[in-house]
């Protein structure tokens, strides 16, 4: 396996130092009870009122007419690298909440905290997966009958790590460089918008 571990410059666990979202998957087919190990821990990620505002639409290669169906919405630059997955998902959100039919506006944080549990999980299971915003959300609706009151969010391709040589030349570059992040400095704030908190300056 590919080791791509992030440099971090504090101690984090090695399961989130592993996570990264490569192009190149091998044709190996997921395994069920791994499928529902991240099905599972998507499950029980945390959400504003436990409202669990999150759907997923799901299809393996084994299932090549929903599997097609789903590739069939992502734009064409990523059908070329995500069809060598063997799973490709796309999460839903709820925009409102079911206990009172208000406008849920944390929706989308808590789709995406689920997706965050599924991609560790997967890391914990050798699996990878690469999230994607380069999909035609009305053509998902439309596709999935997807009613109103939810939004398409992201396509998922999970699957085992494949080989870089698999991509063309200029992804393969992409795949195989170093793996970077904004410094703490940057985004982690005191007192003000933009000033740096003291907790994260040496």
């Amino acid at each position: 396996m590919l080791e791509n571990l992030a440099e971090t410059q504090y101690t984090v666990h090695d399961l989130i130092r592993g996570r990264w979202s490569p192009r190149a998957f091998s044709n190996r087919t997921v395994e069920r009870d791994k499928l529902l190990s991240l099905l599972e821990a998507s499950r029980w990620a945390a959400s504003s009122y436990n409202e669990q505002p999150w759907s997923l639409i799901v299809a393996t290669q084994d299932q090549p007419s929903e599997y097609a169906r789903l590739l069939s919405c992502l734009v064409e630059f990523n059908q070329s690298w995500a069809q060598s997955a063997p799973v490709l998902m796309l999460s839903v959100a709820k925009l409102h909440f079911d206990r009172n039919g208000k406008e849920n506006r944390h929706a989308f944080h808590d789709v995406g905290a689920a997706a965050s549990n599924l991609a560790t999980q997967a890391i914990a299971l050798d699996l990878f997966v690469h999230q994607m915003a380069g999909f035609d959300a009305q053509k998902a609706r439309t596709q999935f009958s997807i009613p109103d009151g939810y939004e398409p969010v992201a396509m998922i391709a999970i699957g085992y790590l494949g080989h870089p040589q698999t991509l063309p030349e200029a992804l393969q570059a992409q795949e195989l460089a170093p793996r970077t992040r904004k410094a703490l400095t940057e985004f982690v704030f005191t007192g003000a918008w933009d000033q740096a908190s003291d907790l994260v300056i040496d």
